[in-house]
């Protein structure tokens, strides 16, 4: 065999891989960790941006696509618009619906949707939260209403229903139901609420239940999530009175601790961000409460560390997130403060090493935002003002590498105008929306 023959060869041997990306089928991705492990990926925005690879219409709400092959699934809420965040309940009679769609994620058409009617009675009722859970052909999406459907990923066919609103409890979460439902083996992971069901397992195939637990007075946003704990799988749901763990096959309680801690005053907002384990140690963050370090023993939990600001409104220590959840890498947390600070505290007391306005638009801003994404040695900041940089988080400082505005926001809320939904980055591109318009933009190398 000749060399140009030896060449062409190997090509031919590389091209299915090259061609091939890879998938975000749920919320923060396969792994549920806000890990995208593509390689290819650009070093640099081109000057004028990254290519778009194509637009599609999208409606109102804050839900994140998933992506699965050529397939892209996210929910909206047609024929509404983003509407102010004093508003809270719907006309009477009015006729709203939420939708679930499905789009080819190669060319953005539309490929079928589900539609079914929901009034809101909700703060913020821009439109649905939670980002759909899509694997074995089927789509599992959960309204701000507390409508659970599992739809074929093919045709867009119900396979079976759940209605948490008329089911379990009488009236939904403040801000609706926002906590993403968590695929476990044959079990659909769900915060629902009502008595002893806080947290209820369903049969993915059938949606029948399997197991229900916990009473909690309100369940919060914080999405439940497991971990393996001093060996042993352990479900984490945090709602606004504790953390607990449980068997995430039977709903057992494991240990439970109350936070905030000492039984201070609660507010409805105080869980959103996901607990992250590092070790045995998990770490909580909220607006109002701060930031907790938990050890988890097998005796049970103690309290590493707890940091709290003086003032609800100078954050001045800590870490009090409202809605991305952190980073922990290397010995340190990464995350958004209730203002927008993007700091870097140390995982082992909580002492802050710095922080930055520069992810999250330069300045001060009440619930200023911005969605970390890790992508091999460095950080994809989505931030509330559609712009996506690429940086390097480090115990040294914040090392911004490129910028670039994907998306005009569109919605006011807390005296800004902000876009709230959580990028997805599949097939080397990212995909992301405004509430009015979805688009893929292409990261792939040159």
């Amino acid at each position: 065999m000749n060399l140009r023959s030896f060449l062409l060869l190997l090509i031919c041997c590389f091209l299915p891989t090259l061609g091939r990306g890879d998938d975000w089928p749920q919320w923060m991705g396969p792994q549920r960790d806000d890990v995208w492990r593509e390689h290819g990926i650009l070093s640099h925005f081109p000057a004028n941006g990254p290519k778009v690879v194509w637009r599609a219409p999208i409606q109102g709400g804050y839900s994140g696509p998933a992506v699965v092959g050529k397939r892209l699934f996210v929910l909206d809420r047609p024929v509404s618009s983003a509407a102010s965040d004093n508003a809270s309940k719907e006309s009477v009679g009015t006729i709203k619906k939420e939708r679930v769609l499905c789009l080819d994620a190669t060319t953005g058409h539309a490929v079928w949707e589900h539609s079914y009617p929901c009034l809101y009675n909700i703060g913020y009722p821009a439109g649905p939260r939670t980002t759909p859970t899509v694997a074995d052909g089927r789509v599992y999406s959960l309204g701000a209403m507390g409508d659970l459907l599992c739809l074929s990923a093919e045709r867009g066919e119900v396979i079976w229903a759940r209605h948490f609103l008329t089911e379990y409890l009488s009236k939904p979460p403040v801000w609706g139901w926002a906590a993403h439902p968590l695929l476990d083996g044959d079990r659909l992971i769900c915060l629902v609420g009502g008595t002893n069901t806080a947290v209820v397992a369903f049969d993915k195939d059938t949606g029948k239940e399997l197991w229900h637990a916990m009473n909690a007075v309100e369940i919060g946003y914080a999405p439940p999530v497991i971990y393996s704990i001093q060996g042993r799988r352990q479900l984490i749901i945090w709602h606004p009175d504790a953390v607990s763990g449980l068997d995430p096959q039977t709903g057992t309680l494991l240990w439970s601790h109350p936070y905030p801690v000492g039984g201070e005053p609660k507010r409805p907002e105080v869980t959103i961000a996901m607990p992250r384990l590092q070790r045995d140690r998990l770490f909580l963050t909220c607006f109002y409460q701060g930031s907790l370090m938990l050890q988890l023993l097998p005796e049970g939990p103690k309290v590493f560390w707890n940091r709290r600001s003086t003032s609800d409104e100078v954050m001045n220590d800590g870490l009090h997130t409202i809605l991305g959840t952190p980073v922990i890498k290397d010995g340190y947390i990464y995350g958004v403060c209730g203002f927008g600070e993007l700091r870097c505290l140390e995982a082992k007391t909580g002492d802050r090493k710095w922080e930055t306005y520069a992810a999250t638009g330069g300045e001060k801003a009440f619930f200023g935002n911005a969605f970390l994404t890790e992508q091999e040695d460095r950080t994809f900041l989505y931030n509330d003002q559609g712009e996506l940089i690429i940086a390097k988080l480090r115990p040294e400082g914040y090392h911004e590498i490129s910028r670039a505005k994907l998306l005009e926001p569109l919605e006011k809320t807390r005296g800004r105008i902000v876009t709230w939904c959580h990028p997805a980055f599949a097939n080397r591109c990212a995909y992301v929306h405004n509430g009015k318009e979805l688009i893929c933009v292409s990261l792939a190398a040159s």
